[in-house]
């Protein structure tokens, strides 16, 4: 009986152990941390704008229809000729009244704005900020304990998301997100580069990743939307709390966080960022989704004021965008390698800049499903082509580490995010949402033929020049197929 147990024992040790060295277990991990990562990112979509309104109005909350707030002002005298006052119809005092209260919501709503912008921009901001230094801390240690530092830092983010009540806290938890997402991400993409060295099989697992994100955005604002109306604030904050435990355990099984040296001297993170190549790739990241960052803060406000859309509808805007770049994500991981992920990255800018030209000119939810669907798919053509061309050019232009040049890239996707939210009000109050979206599509068509330099990019050295695919109708021939021939 105890031989019996010990071999049953030794069974799921050996079990546990060949599940330590699977790269598809890596690769769910990752995945998962990047859904959870974005899914909180934008379940706060829907929420935060109309909680901001109804704290500071809580005789006056936003679902509450102008008519059950206005107090009709009672009719004057009839006819005086001392007086020389004609009298108001009670109907007509009543509209007035209503018209001047709408005046009034739409003025403090677009003022919101630039709050709400503000503290969707923290996030990206701290992001920023920590990108530097958990890149290169990943060369020291090795990828797993930041990736765990990241779990923990989202449970405690998620939590106080949960019991926030002022816009204070509701910041804290936001930039705490901003680090928690920063070791996560850094650490998540130079885990599959390590993994996953052959440059094919590195696009198709980080399309799947990126898929994970999208699944996390597309999942967000319908989400928090619906769960913010039928059943409160807590609640969703409270479940994802619960999902994100549940991959910091599966991390702890599978991962097993310990300090790992790397063997190769890494390349400095100066090198990286004067590489003019790797800037061009981050640049592209940036440029596609800072459209996107902007709609965030402001595309829900727009639709209170000028649709009056309810709760759910503002969340469920979001849908066709997310939905669409999980397909781009997934699509264009396999496909980016073999028609030349410079390409599909051009194509995926000129895509964006004639889907923001569009959302303006809807007057009902479903005029914004096209252009919102348009953007989704053309922002995950541009990620899912830009993140495994970063590990590539790594390869052939520096040493195969991979931690700084993740930080780049995702300082870059950060830096869209940064940008967008914090300047979204500002735009909006002075130019308007319609000319705010206009000037991102110029910016895109304008970056678009920069992609140009990412046809052929040179490498450093004879010795890495073997890991450039020879290219035969722009497709890249992987650096370990380069070895066996």
């Amino acid at each position: 009986m105890g031989a019996a147990s010990d071999g049953l024992g030794m069974g799921w040790r050996a079990r546990i152990a060949a599940m330590r060295e699977s790269r598809k277990l890596v690769l769910v991990i990752v995945a998962i941390a990047l859904l959870l990562d974005n899914m909180l990112l934008t379940t706060v979509v829907p929420i935060i704008p109309e909680f901001l309104y109804d704290i500071q109005h809580p005789d006056a909350p936003l679902s509450m229809a102008l008519e059950d707030i206005t107090t009709p002002v009672p009719p004057t005298a009839p006819y005086c000729p001392c007086l020389n006052v004609t009298s108001v119809p009670l109907e007509n005092v009543t509209h007035m009244n209503i018209t001047a209260q709408k005046e009034a919501r739409h003025q403090e709503l677009i003022h919101e704005t630039v709050a709400v912008g503000v503290m969707f921009a923290s996030k990206a901001i701290v992001q920023l900020i920590a990108n530097p230094f958990v890149g290169p801390l990943t060369h020291k240690i090795g990828y797993s304990v930041p990736m765990f530092t990241g779990f923990i830092l989202m449970f405690l983010s998620t939590i106080i998301f949960a019991f926030g009540r002022s816009y204070s806290v509701l910041f804290i938890a936001r930039a705490l997100q901003g680090i928690g997402s920063s070791c996560s991400s850094v650490s998540g993409m130079g885990m599959l580069a390590e993994r996953y060295p052959d440059d094919k099989e590195r696009g198709n697992a980080m399309g799947i990743a990126l898929g994970g994100l999208a699944l996390g955005v597309l999942i967000g604002p319908p989400f928090g939307g619906l769960m913010y109306e039928f059943v409160g604030k807590t609640a969703p904050f409270l479940m994802l709390s619960a999902l994100a435990l549940g991959d910091g355990l599966l991390q702890l099984m599978i991962l097993q966080p310990g300090v790992v040296r790397q063997e190769t001297d890494p390349p400095s993170l100066k090198a990286l960022i004067t590489d003019p190549y790797i800037l061009v790739a981050a640049g592209a990241i940036t440029f596609a989704n800072v459209g996107i960052a902007m709609l965030e803060p402001s595309l829900p406000i727009w639709m209170a004021d000028t649709m009056e859309a309810r709760r759910w509808q503002q969340g469920v805007a979001f849908l066709p965008a997310s939905i669409c770049y999980l397909i781009g994500t997934n699509l264009f991981g396999p496909l980016g390698h073999k028609m030349g992920r410079w390409l599909a990255a051009c194509s995926g800018l000129i895509i964006i800049g004639l889907c923001l030209i569009l959302i303006p000119m809807a007057r009902k939810l479903e005029h914004l499903i096209i252009p919102n669907a348009g953007l989704g798919f053309a922002i995950g053509m541009v990620d899912s082509s830009m993140m495994p061309e970063l590990g590539f050019l790594v390869d052939i232009r520096h040493a195969a580490v991979y931690g700084s040049v993740y930080a780049i890239g995702d300082t870059a996707f950060c830096l869209g995010y940064a940008v967008g939210p914090a300047f979204s009000g500002t735009l909006v109050n002075s130019i308007g949402f319609e000319w705010m979206l206009v000037i991102i599509a110029i910016l895109n068509f304008a970056y678009a033929p920069v992609l140009l330099l990412l046809r052929s990019p040179p490498a450093i050295n004879e010795k890495q020049s073997l890991i450039i695919s020879e290219k035969s109708s722009v497709r890249y021939v992987s650096y370990q197929n380069e070895e066996e021939e």
